[in-house]
C-alpha cells in the first residue's frame, strides 16, 4: 500500500442491524478497489472480516475488523462490526477509532430495532454519517417505503442522492440526483428512464434546497432562480454532512456489487478526513489541564489503543488509531494511563486477519502491533515528553451473569490464567469471584455474548467451561433475643473434653454485620479460652441453620460458662461456642435475607406498562419515573434472585430498545413462600 498525507485518510465505521449486510458491502468495497482479487461471501464463509471460525459457522460478525483499502488516491480504512447487540462492545471500539460512519440498512426490512441503537451511538460520537439502502435486489425490497422509515425514524435531515432503477428481481441500477444521470450495474452510465425523470426532479429539488442552506450567498443565489451547479451542491454536500447537518442516502445491493462505486466516491467526497475532525478529539493532559489533539503527523504522537486481541500463538495483538504525530517500528513509546514505556517492535496494518509490515504510521492511520506488555484496550500511547491521556471507550454495563465452573481440575488451574486474557480482549466483560457462593462469575451484555466466551476459551485455549445461573447470596437472621448454652463433655476413659458456655444472641439492624463481645464474670471462663470460643462461633456463622447460608446481622455475648481444671482445652471450649450459637440462632426464629438491587431501567414511552407490570411480577417496587429524550427512566428495587436473566426478558419486552444499570442496594427478609422453596432446594442440592 502506498504512503497517504493525513488528510488523504478516511477511517470508517459500518453500523447496521444484524443481518443487513455490512460484511458483505465491506467485502464488495475490498473487492471494487483491488484491495481483494476474489469476491468472498458470508454464506460460504470466505468474507476478508469474518475469519473467526466462530463466525464462519454462525454466519455473523462477532468482533470488529479493520478493512484498509485505497479508493481515487485515498486510503480508506473501514473498520467493519457486529450488528448484534450482544456485541455492542465491538461497535462502541469501532465508532471510537473512527472520524465517519455508514449506517447501512436492509431495503426489505427497513430501519430495524439494532440500526437505531448504533444510531444513537453515532449520534453520541457526533459522527458524520452515510447511509446505503442495501439488498435492493431481495424480494420483498421497497426504497421508498425504507425511506419513509429512516426520515420518520432517524431523522429528516436525511435525504436520497441517488434513487434506484427497477427493484427486488429487477433492481439494475441507480439515478445520481446531483448530475442526473443513470448508472447500471457496476457503474455503466445509461439514460434515465422518462418514467423516474420527475420523481428524480422531485427528489433532487429536495436535496439542493437542503445543502443550499448552508451558505448563505449559495442561499441568495437560489431563492433568486439562480442555477446552482454540480460542482457547488458537491461542495455544500460536503460541509452539510461534515457539520451533521445532511445524511446522504444511497442505495444498491453488496452481493451484486451494484452501487458500491458510488459508496466509496462519497465516502472520499463527503466524510471527513482525520484532520477536519481533530477538534472533537478531546484529551487530558497528565498535568490536568483540557486540550485537543490536532491531527498532524508534524505534532507530538497521540494514539488510542482501541482493540486487543489474545492469540496463544502470536501473542497480544493492539491496534490503535494514531490521532497526531507518527509512529514507528522498533522505537519506545510512552503508556500514559500506566506510566510506563513500552517498546514498539513491528508495526502492521491488518487486513481481517493478514498482515501488512510497515516502517511508520502517521496521524489518521490505523494499526497495529503484537506483545506489548503492560497496555490494554483504552489505553493512550504517547511521548514521554507530551503525555496525553485521549478519552477512552464507554462500553456497555455488564448486566448479564452466569457461574463459570471448570470441566476437569486441570481446566481449574488453566481458567485462572486464560479468564483475564479473554477479558483484555473484550472490556465488556467482567470477572468475579463472589466469596459467599464460592463461585467465579462472568458479566457480559447477554447470553450470545457469554456463549461466545465459552466457545473462544475451548478453541484458543482448549479449556473446557460449563455455564450456569449463579447461585444467589442469601443470608441468615434472628429476630428475636436469646440465650443459648452448650456443655460440651466428652470422657473416653483417659485425658478427657470439657467446655461450657453460654450465649447471649441479639438482632442487628440490617447492615449490622456480626459481632462477637466477652462479659465473663468471675473467671467462670479462663481468659485464654475465649478466643478459642470466638473461632468455634465465627466457624459456626458462616453455615446457618435454615439452608446453610453465612449469618449476618447477630450480636453474639459471652456471658457465662464453666471449665475443668484437667479437661478443658481449646479445641472443647471452640466446639462448645459452634454448638451453642448453633442452638441459639435455632431458637431466635431465623429469617433468610436475600440481596435487594437497585434498578435504573430506560425504556420507550411505549414499552413503559409492559415493562412495571413485569417488574411487578418479580417482587419489584418502582420507586419513581422520570422522561428523558422520547424514554422514560424507572428506578425500582428488586430481589437480585428475581433479575438473574433480567437482560434477556428486557430485551424480550422492549425488542432490544431498552437498557438498565443494576447495583447492589441492602439485605431484605425473603418472604415465607419463597423461603420455603429455597430451603427445599438447599436442602436437597446438599443431599
Amino acid at each position: 500500500m502506498n504512503s497517504y498525507k493525513t488528510d488523504q485518510i478516511r477511517d470508517v465505521v459500518l453500523l447496521s442491524h444484524y443481518g443487513a449486510g455490512k460484511t458483505s458491502l465491506a467485502e464488495a468495497m475490498l473487492f471494487t478497489s483491488g484491495a481483494i482479487k476474489r469476491l468472498g461471501s458470508v454464506d460460504n464463509g470466505s468474507t476478508t472480516s469474518d475469519y473467526d471460525p466462530a463466525e464462519i459457522e454462525r454466519q455473523m460478525s462477532m468482533s470488529l475488523s479493520v478493512l484498509p483499502h485505497e479508493w481515487n488516491g485515498r486510503k480508506l480504512t473501514v473498520i467493519d462490526t457486529p450488528g448484534y447487540a450482544d456485541f455492542a462492545g465491538e461497535v462502541k471500539a469501532g465508532i471510537r477509532a473512527s472520524d465517519a460512519a455508514v449506517v447501512v440498512v436492509c431495503a426489505a426490512s427497513g430501519v430495524e430495532v439494532g440500526t437505531e441503537q448504533v444510531w444513537d451511538y453515532a449520534e453520541k460520537a457526533k459522527l458524520p454519517r452515510l447511509v446505503f439502502i442495501n439488498k435492493m435486489d431481495r424480494e420483498n425490497a421497497d426504497f421508498l417505503r425504507t425511506l419513509e422509515a429512516i426520515r420518520s425514524r432517524l431523522g429528516t435531515r436525511c435525504l436520497p442522492t441517488q434513487l434506484p432503477m427497477g427493484s427486488q428481481s429487477e433492481f439494475h441500477g441507480f439515478i445520481d440526483l446531483v448530475t442526473m444521470k443513470g448508472y447500471r450495474g457496476k457503474q455503466e452510465e445509461v439514460d434515465v428512464a422518462p418514467s423516474l425523470l420527475e420523481q428524480a426532479k422531485f427528489h433532487r429539488e429536495n436535496l439542493v434546497e437542503a445543502v443550499v442552506e448552508i451558505d448563505d450567498e449559495l442561499i441568495s443565489r437560489y431563492l433568486e432562480g439562480e442555477e446552482i451547479s454540480n460542482d457547488e451542491i458537491f461542495a455544500a454536500m460536503k460541509q452539510s454532512t461534515v457539520l451533521g447537518k445532511l445524511v446522504p442516502v444511497f442505495v444498491g445491493s453488496a452481493l451484486r456489487s451494484i452501487g458500491i462505486s458510488s459508496v466509496l466516491d462519497a465516502i472520499c467526497q463527503y466524510l471527513p478526513s482525520p484532520g477536519e475532525r481533530a477538534a472533537a478529539l478531546a484529551s487530558e493532559t497528565m498535568v490536568g489541564g483540557k486540550g485537543t489533539e490536532k491531527a498532524d503527523a508534524a505534532a507530538p504522537l497521540a494514539s488510542l489503543v482501541f482493540k486487543t486481541s489474545a492469540d496463544p500463538f502470536t501473542g497480544k495483538i493492539s491496534c490503535f488509531r494514531i490521532y497526531s504525530g507518527a509512529m514507528f517500528s522498533n522505537s519506545q513509546v510512552w503508556n500514559a494511563n500506566k506510566s510506563s514505556m513500552e517498546r514498539i517492535g513491528q508495526l502492521f496494518v491488518p487486513l481481517g486477519k493478514q498482515q501488512q509490515p510497515v516502517n511508520q504510521l502517521i496521524a489518521g492511520d490505523i494499526g497495529a502491533v503484537a506483545k506489548l506488555s503492560l497496555t490494554s484496550t483504552g489505553d493512550t500511547l504517547c511521548g514521554r515528553e507530551h503525555p496525553v491521556v485521549l478519552e477512552g471507550i464507554d462500553f456497555p454495563q455488564a448486566n448479564f451473569s452466569m457461574a463459570i465452573r471448570p470441566g476437569t481440575k486441570d481446566d481449574l488451574d488453566k481458567m485462572s490464567t486464560v479468564l483475564p486474557r479473554i477479558c483484555e480482549e473484550d472490556p465488556s466483560l467482567k470477572v468475579r469471584h463472589e466469596a459467599d457462593t464460592n463461585e467465579v462469575i462472568v458479566s457480559g451484555v447477554g447470553d450470545s455474548h457469554l456463549e461466545t466466551v465459552r466457545e473462544r476459551m475451548h478453541r484458543k485455549f482448549g479449556v473446557d467451561v460449563k455455564l450456569e445461573p449463579p447461585r444467589v447470596p442469601y443470608k441468615e437472621t434472628i429476630t428475636m433475643a436469646t440465650r443459648a448454652e452448650y456443655k460440651h463433655r466428652k470422657q473416653t476413659g483417659g485425658h478427657g473434653q470439657y467446655g461450657h458456655v453460654l450465649l447471649d444472641l441479639a438482632p442487628l439492624p440490617r447492615g449490622g454485620g456480626f459481632e462477637f463481645e466477652k462479659k465473663i464474670v468471675g473467671g467462670a471462663i479462663p481468659a485464654n479460652y475465649v478466643p478459642s470460643v470466638e473461632k468455634g462461633v465465627n466457624e459456626m456463622k458462616q453455615e446457618g441453620v435454615l439452608a446453610g447460608y453465612p449469618v449476618v446481622d447477630v450480636k453474639v455475648t459471652l456471658c457465662d460458662g464453666s471449665f475443668h481444671a484437667v479437661d478443658s482445652s481449646d479445641i472443647a471450649f471452640k466446639i462448645a461456642g459452634a454448638q451453642a450459637l448453633k442452638r441459639g440462632l435455632s431458637d431466635g426464629q431465623p429469617v433468610l435475607l436475600e440481596p435487594m438491587m437497585n434498578l435504573s431501567v430506560t425504556v420507550p414511552e411505549a414499552s413503559t406498562g409492559d415493562v412495571i407490570g413485569d417488574l411487578n411480577t418479580k417482587r419489584g417496587r418502582v420507586l419513581g419515573m422520570s422522561p428523558e429524550a422520547g424514554s422514560n427512566v424507572i428506578t425500582a428495587q428488586a430481589p437480585y434472585a428475581e433479575l438473574l436473566h433480567y437482560a434477556i426478558d428486557l430485551r424480550s419486552i422492549t425488542q432490544g430498545r431498552g437498557n438498565f444499570a443494576m447495583d447492589f442496594s441492602h439485605y431484605e427478609e425473603v418472604p415465607a413462600h419463597v423461603s420455603q422453596k429455597v430451603i427445599a432446594d438447599s436442602k436437597a442440592g446438599r443431599e
